[in-house]
């Protein structure tokens, strides 16, 4: 009779799991609609990727592909979706690894010389972690021209 009473106590207990939403796959949802507003109201087309990072390629670029160890160089622009510009400049000699997720997986969707924009989920992004100028759980955007790869 215990080990029947500790089985029913289990078969709850992972119930009351299987019924907890995942924060993580909510918010990526969120963003999800709000990235496709934004380009619908933009009459903007773009492909998307299954980690839900969005992007348009503007101009291919006939450089390399980088990869994750490639040292990049780009110039960018970082905006909410708002319009309002958080940073830009241009990223010098660092190996792709170092930046946000977002930037590690659409930077390789480029050649170098290539230019577009990326729609960046806010896991992708800095996640629920607010930084000058972005508030948590932010969807971003990025201009971004990549100039140079060395693999």
């Amino acid at each position: 009779m215990k080990k029947l009473g500790f089985l029913i106590i289990i078969a709850i207990f992972a119930f009351i799991a299987c019924e907890d939403d995942d924060p993580a796959a909510e918010q990526l949802k969120k963003d999800i609609e709000l990235i496709e507003t934004y380009l619908q109201d933009s009459s903007l087309v773009a492909e998307s990727t299954s980690s839900g990072l969005y992007y348009i390629i503007e101009e291919e670029g006939t450089g390399n592909y980088p990869n994750l160890s490639s040292v990049i160089r780009a110039n960018y622009k970082g905006m909410l979706l708002n319009g309002e510009v958080f940073d830009e400049g241009t990223v010098k000699d660092y190996p792709l690894y170092v930046y946000i997720k977002g930037w590690q997986e659409g930077m390789q969707l480029f050649r170098a010389g290539g230019k577009g924009t990326l729609f960046i989920p806010s896991g992708l992004g800095y996640g629920s972690t607010a930084r000058s100028g972005i508030p948590p759980n932010s969807v971003l955007i990025f201009e971004v021209e990549l100039i140079n790869v060395a693999n």
